[in-house]
């Protein structure tokens, strides 16, 4: 006899995350019912007696993803321990990696390998405490900086995929990639040139910074002319380094994070573009049909709304170079933009990078926001950490969250005999449709799963 295995994968940023069941999902509802109250949780797609036909686990696929996005959205749910947990203990188990100590590589913008011992288990936060112990640089500047997963190409530059977030465990999410060309890159994670300051005052935090600011000049990022470029040279060979940074942050595009070429619509629609970030703005290098180059800045307090798109969930995000299906996955970010007093307009970006330029756009708003309320970045970290970060509606500039979540069924077929359960070798992934917010869902199967 034969029957269907359903569950959910749970695509987080474009990233397949997770591979849950609806009981696993019922059972963390529940948990924030109990602890939040009914009047805060988001409504759940309830149990269903009979099995369900192909038209409800599409329907039941499209409200999981709503709750997961809604519960995401939430101020006060959303960066819940809890919450959080849940998704780092998933992911774990859908690798199937055990609890154990590791060593693991994080690299420096200059190439240099830092190794940490940690726990496969070990979230976001506590790896970059280890690094940072490491390196001895002080508790009070480890807010300054954050991890990244970084993908090297073969012309010797480098993608920035994503900034790795407080639901993942570092260990897992580098592993599952099965792929040398990743790497952990420790990076300043403020936007505000004056915290530059608090980080040059510390030894280890003013060799971080220097590493950053020379690797940036290097590929490119920091726009350098010859006399500027002299001037840069002679004071590298002094060994000068607050000087060399003082002037590196003269120089155009000093701090940004540059994209890999993409596609976007505007000023009109095909245009090839590169995009930076950085100066609380988004740069535009668009090259128009008729050659011609054009640059232009859109800055994040102009912006009403943004979001990012997929039109299918990404088997393990830009994370498998093997799966010959990433080449077909789209994403897009698209923003508002007032262009002028009464005329607001959608901008389009067509980009493998658009979570990351989301979450770029969105650090920006947050650290505007700490500043205009008299706050800094360690206060940031601080509230981050226990789970009080939030805005009001009238503070909040733009309204747009820094995660896209989506799901997806997953069916496995199994047998079942006198004997016991064992599963066939069948199994496929559907994608589902395109989804806006913080996560893709995929469904897999019966409610007592």
């Amino acid at each position: 006899m034969f029957f269907l295995l359903q569950a959910y994968n749970i695509h987080v940023n474009g990233v397949l995350h997770c591979r849950v069941r609806y009981s696993q999902l019922l059972g963390l509802h529940e948990q924030i019912k109990k602890e939040y109250g009914n009047n805060v949780v988001p409504a759940f797609p309830p149990k269903k007696i009979f099995t369900l036909t192909p038209a409800e686990v599409e329907q039941r696929r499209e409200q999981l993803e709503k709750y997961m996005q809604a519960v995401r959205q939430d101020p006060i749910l959303g960066s819940s321990e809890m919450f959080n947990s849940f998704l780092r203990k998933a992911q774990q188990d859908t690798q199937q990696i055990p609890t154990e100590e590791v060593q693991l590589e994080i690299y420096l913008s200059n190439g240099q390998k830092v190794k940490v011992n940690i726990l496969t288990s070990d979230q976001t936060e506590d790896v970059l405490e280890a690094v940072a112990s490491k390196l001895d640089l002080p508790d009070e500047l480890v807010g300054y900086f954050s991890l990244f997963l970084v993908q090297e190409r073969g012309d010797g530059g480098c993608t920035y995929v994503r900034k790795l977030q407080e639901f993942e465990l570092p260990y897992v999410s580098i592993t599952s990639l099965h792929s040398s060309d990743y790497r952990i890159v420790l990076r300043k994670s403020y936007w505000d040139t004056a915290y530059d300051s608090d980080v040059m005052d510390d030894r280890v935090g003013l060799n971080l910074l220097y590493s950053q600011t020379v690797s940036d000049i290097e590929r490119g990022w920091i726009l350098v002319n010859k006399e500027q470029h002299r001037q840069l040279k002679s004071l590298q060979e002094k060994g000068s380094k607050k000087e060399f940074i003082r002037l590196a942050q003269t120089l155009k595009y000093y701090g940004y994070i540059k994209f890999d070429p993409c596609i976007t619509d505007f000023p009109e629609k095909g245009c090839h573009v590169i995009v930076g970030a950085g100066n609380n703005e988004l740069n535009f290098h668009v090259k128009l049909p008729n050659d011609q180059m054009k640059e232009g800045s859109f800055k994040v307090t102009r912006m009403r709304c943004w979001r990012v798109t997929s039109s299918v969930p990404v088997a393990n995000g830009t994370a498998n170079p093997s799966s010959s299906s990433k080449c077909d996955v789209k994403l897009e970010l698209a923003f508002e933009y007032l262009m002028s007093k009464d005329r607001l307009q959608w901008v389009t970006i067509t980009s493998q990078q658009a979570i990351m330029m989301s979450i770029c756009l969105q650090s920006m708003v947050d650290e505007l926001m700490v500043k205009k309320s008299g706050g800094s970045i360690k206060k940031m970290q601080k509230k981050r950490l226990n789970g009080s970060f939030q805005r009001s509606d009238s503070q909040q500039t733009v309204k747009s969250p820094p995660l896209l979540v989506g799901i997806e069924v997953f069916t496995k077929l199994s047998s079942v005999s006198l004997r016991g359960l064992s599963s066939s070798n069948s199994a496929s992934d559907i994608s589902g449709n395109d989804f806006h917010g913080n996560y893709a869902f995929e469904g897999i199967g019966d409610d007592d799963l």
